[in-house]
């Protein structure tokens, strides 16, 4: 792994210590930051929820904005559909809480993901029909990519509105109204890359705005805050840059999740073993709260955890949750045996293969994407993982590496390919059974002519150096203010040079403990190396190490610790 050191802005590194009376490792982070005025570095400092900009100036949300306060008016039926994923299931739950709470009487369904697909397709819309047909339909975290299905439901007299944050390759749906930032608005709003549930939370805000101002007693005295703890649960589960707008509102909505003041969200939080009143991150969210909720569609159908959130009934909200976690075990089990038979194939057919392409009619489709990632994080590699569709077909999920841009790549087997769609980093597709070999020798032709060096090399950003005694509980305080991490504003890498280690100690069979002397203070500061038995640091002699820097919480109490990301002889 090679290490490279971030640029930054001197001088406005010392501006930022100097007026805001911050550390220089702090001040030269934020500087890292993209940040090039004393006014972005006050923002990102500070995200207040009151510098959000007008959700009545995106394209589309005041017509949709009309139609609901006109369905309202008549007290039209509405049906929302939502989708399976977290951004989806928490999108559906908001949005149904939202305008029940104002006397509508939504019902809401999701497509089945192993029989129906993701979306609006004719099979889960037949499905939704069932029970009668709606006077209005608002699809979220789905629908810019249904023509044809938007045109079958306006033949049958049913209004659309589309709240959906996706790009499409296809035709965009006509008579309907469409929130969607990357259809009609300009690259510079704020609220650009809002996932799904940002963008209800958005068309709330505006809908609350406009019946305040028309004297409705309702909108006045309803706080859309007590939705934040939605909006932090999607956004950071959906992968979206914690940048603009979602800092904005993860920063907020992660202190609701804490109150925990939905009986759903408490009892998800007991099963995963998160302490009421502790302080929350976007991992718990990424590793313990996130794929509970995802497990249920991944395996079973997503109306489960929409329930969960949705439900008042403390005992109900229990059950439902051990239910979840139960599936997230079955989810995991699955995973690992195809994880391991997935690494097998690698290893024994396609070691030299620049691109990996795998597949099993008997992988469960609802995994392999996580499997992708974690093949395509074991051998830096572009990965593939398929199962089985039935009906000859095959489908899966793809995972990239930096550097490497999957959605170009793809491009060059189209014609091998019955259907695929994403961005970069990730795609799903879908292509008949008996032609995954030629798939293979495609992926990987295409590969070796754009990157005829090999995939480019994995590399570790440094973006401060830091003395080990540097590292204090007062250091990890400043630092939560460039907080919550994950894409676009990732958790910084400090390099420690020339520490001499005493002792190592495992955890289990993969893992590493160990202290880092800090010469002057009380006691070592510990650190631990996931998977790094493998390839340890050694000890008694000077090594530089690479590390992320944070609290550990343990039985109500947090205390500083560095994660090992990588090591290498000093120089």
């Amino acid at each position: 792994m090679r290490w490279i050191k971030s640029s930054l802005d001197e001088t406005l590194a010392t501006a930022i210590a100097r007026e805001q009376g911050l550390s220089e490792i702090s001040a030269r982070l934020l500087a890292g930051r993209n940040l090039t005025t004393m006014e972005e570095v006050e923002g990102f400092l500070n995200p207040g929820l009151s510098t959000l900009g007008d959700p009545l100036s995106m394209g589309g949300m005041p017509e949709a904005v009309a139609r609901v306060e006109s369905a309202l008016k008549k007290q039209e039926s509405v049906l929302i559909f939502g989708d399976y994923d977290v951004d989806g299931v928490t999108s559906t739950v908001f949005l149904t809480h939202f305008l029940r709470r104002f006397g509508l009487s939504p019902k809401f369904v999701v497509p089945k993901r192993l029989e129906e697909g993701y979306g609006l397709g004719i099979d889960s819309l037949s499905r939704a029909l069932e029970e009668g047909k709606p006077d209005l339909m608002i699809a979220v975290d789905c629908g810019t990519s249904s023509s044809e299905e938007v045109a079958w439901l306006r033949e049958q007299g049913i209004s659309v509105i589309i709240l959906d944050h996706h790009t499409s390759k296809e035709s965009l749906p006509d008579d309907c109204i469409m929130v969607n930032p990357h259809v009609h608005d300009p690259d510079s709003v704020p609220w650009k890359n809002l996932c799904s549930v940002g963008l209800v939370f958005k068309f709330c805000h505006a809908f609350l705005k406009v019946m305040r101002q028309k004297g409705d007693a309702l909108a006045a005295t309803t706080d859309l805050r007590e939705y934040l703890d939605l909006v932090a649960l999607g956004t950071v589960a959906d992968l979206v840059d914690l940048t603009g707008e979602n800092r904005i509102l993860v920063r907020n909505g992660l202190r609701y999740l804490e109150k925990c003041q939905r009986p759903g969200i408490c009892a998800l939080m007991e099963v995963a073993g998160l302490t009421l009143g502790d302080t929350l991150s976007p991992s718990d969210i990424g590793f313990r709260l996130g794929p509970r909720i995802n497990a249920s569609g991944r395996l079973d159908d997503a109306a489960l955890p929409i329930q969960l959130l949705l439900s008042e009934n403390w005992q109900t909200c229990r059950e439902t949750a051990l239910t979840l976690d139960e599936f997230n075990r079955d989810r995991q089990d699955i995973e690992r045996s195809i994880a391991e038979l997935a690494e097998a194939q690698v290893s024994d057919l396609y070691p030299d293969h620049i691109g990996i392409v795998v597949h099993a009619s008997d992988w469960h489709s609802g995994v392999v994407g996580i499997v992708a990632s974690r093949l395509a994080r074991k051998f830096h590699r572009p990965c593939l993982v398929l199962g089985s569709e039935g009906e000859g077909l095959a489908k899966g999920s793809g995972r990239s590496v930096e550097g490497v841009d999957l959605v170009e790549i793809l491009k060059e087997c189209s014609d091998v390919i019955t259907q695929w769609g994403g961005h970069p980093m990730a795609v799903g597709l879908t292509i008949q059974e008996d032609k995954v070999n030629e798939l293979r020798e495609s992926f990987n032709a295409a590969l070796r002519e754009k990157y005829s060096e090999g995939i480019p090399e994995q590399v570790i950003t440094i973006e401060a150096e830091a003395r080990p005694e540097e590292l204090t509980s007062t250091l990890l305080s400043e630092l939560d203010q460039l907080a919550p991490y994950g894409q676009g504003n990732p958790e910084p890498v400090f390099a420690l040079r020339g520490v001499v280690l005493p002792a190592l100690a495992k955890i289990g069979t993969a893992h590493l403990k160990f202290g880092v002397p800090r010469p002057g203070l009380t006691g070592p500061i510990e650190c631990i190396g996931w998977n790094a038995a493998e390839n340890p640091p050694p000890t008694g002699k000077a090594i530089d190490l690479a590390v992320r820097f944070g609290w550990h919480s343990w039985r109500g109490q947090r205390s500083p610790r560095l994660t090992l990301l990588d090591w290498q002889q000093s120089r």
